[in-house]
């Protein structure tokens, strides 16, 4: 379970910079500058990597056999800026924890 822990854990924190990328970067330039170039090439990375980052989180979640609520809010962490800082420390910790004590799924090693 650790490697889908460090998985998690890298996407969530390139996501939570991407969102900030385009939230304090692209789209200030684009309404205020108006210029949309970089929104343009920022917001698709942005979110073809939160594509990834949901299936890694998925993937966390189903091993770890969390609750329903616990994925809402692993969602939530790639679409409202800073959250995923906070979300995805939460996360592992929970996670390690989780490891540690044995509740993990079977067959999610």
């Amino acid at each position: 379970m650790e490697a889908a822990i460090n998985r998690y854990r890298i996407l969530a924190l390139i996501v939570g910079v991407m969102l900030l990328l385009v939230v304090f970067v692209g789209m200030p330039i684009r309404y205020i500058g108006g210029n949309g170039t970089p929104s343009a090439i920022i917001s698709p990375i942005h979110g073809a990597l939160y594509i990834v980052y949901l299936a890694l989180a998925y993937d966390l979640w189903r091993k770890a056999g969390w609750p329903l609520q616990k994925m809402v809010v692993m969602v939530s962490a790639g679409l409202i800026p800073f959250l995923a800082f906070f979300v995805e420390r939460k996360i592992v910790a929970e996670a390690r924890e989780t490891a540690a004590r044995g509740n993990v799924k079977a067959g999610s090693a």
